[in-house]
């Protein structure tokens, strides 16, 4: 057992392993001939890495649950250009073995000053009903709660505890950016798209220890939950302060968070007919791939090379230029 831990970002061929993993998508599988294997995906603060236990028992399945800190022993392989751990032992871990700071990316701190900008950003909207509605949201703890500490997704981007408060944030700030030269923009429309676009992933996402789908994210997703959530929320006001709330704005930020991936192919209940929902689809885009690619950057166990390996999800290798360029 290495005296200390070595991330999975760490990680390299052929390397012994025994230590603590958080679980998340088990699955008991047969192989080729019929004999069973357990497949997991096991993370720390840094990535994930796929794991399986061959000639695995239902015993061997029951023996934790997703979402479980487990203790793994085993040895790491490459396989196909990706980095795999073939274990001999998944077991629960005891309490004394968790050392929690391991496993999160967002510091306490980050999270607490990402949340002062986004509130600062929010005040600063100028439409009065805009800032009623931005305002009605921040006001509401529970909202706010869980939208800091809920992931904006699974895997492909900002999939940690935080990451949708830092992928709206980074969203904000590239709005005040990018307004500015595009006079023709709504730049208040295009903040509260920015802030509501993926709200709705609190309550699409399950987050209390590994993420997964809850019920509704199954059988709604995210965009869905959205528009209900903004109806909510355009009632709750209206009913408070008497005052009623613009039906063809109301019709606009629906339609930035029902189109804001872009395309049909990409969940998209309609394309982006406005400009705003334009440049929130381009903007959010730009964030998530920019996420994206540097996490596989920095996941590569090409570590001897300019190059990472193959990816088939985004049909390309990617360059990893000198840290110092």
């Amino acid at each position: 057992m290495p005296d200390t831990r070595r991330f999975v970002s760490q990680l390299s061929h052929n390397e012994s392993v025994g230590q603590v993993f958080l679980a998340s998508d088990k699955q008991l599988r047969p192989n080729r001939n019929g004999n069973l294997y357990l497949q997991v995906d096991l993370s720390d603060r840094s990535g994930a890495v796929n794991a399986r236990m061959w000639n695995a028992t239902d015993t061997d399945y029951q023996a934790f649950s997703n979402g479980d800190y487990v203790f793994v022993d085993g040895a790491t392989q490459l396989f196909q250009g990706n980095m795999q751990l073939i274990a001999t032992r998944i077991r629960k871990a005891r309490p004394d073995e968790v050392e929690e700071s391991d496993f999160v990316t967002l510091q306490s701190a980050e999270v607490e000053s990402m949340r002062s900008r986004l509130i600062e950003i929010l005040n600063g909207i100028k439409s009065a009903p805009l800032s009623r509605l931005a305002k009605a949201f921040l006001a509401d703890e529970q909202f706010m709660e869980k939208f800091c500490r809920a992931p904006a997704g699974m895997k492909h981007h900002h999939a940690y505890h935080g990451g949708l408060l830092e992928h709206v944030l980074s969203l904000l700030e590239l709005v005040l950016l990018v307004s500015p030269r595009y006079p023709q923009l709504c730049q208040d429309k295009l903040l509260i798209g920015a802030f509501l676009h993926d709200a709705a992933k609190i309550d699409e996402l399950t987050y209390e220890r590994d993420i997964a789908y809850s019920d509704a994210g199954q059988l709604l997703g995210h965009m869905v939950l959205g528009v209900t959530m903004l109806d909510d929320k355009v009632r709750q006001i209206v009913s408070q302060d008497g005052q009623p709330f613009p039906e063809r704005l109301l019709l606009e930020l629906k339609h930035l968070i029902i189109s804001h991936h872009g395309q049909y192919e990409y969940g998209s209940s309609k394309l982006p007919m406005t400009l705003e929902a334009i440049a929130l689809h381009m903007l959010d885009n730009l964030d998530a791939k920019m996420a994206n690619f540097t996490q596989l950057m920095g996941d590569c166990p090409n570590t001897d090379s300019n190059w990472t390996q193959y990816f088939t999800q985004i049909g390309r290798k990617l360059f990893k230029p000198e840290s110092n360029d």
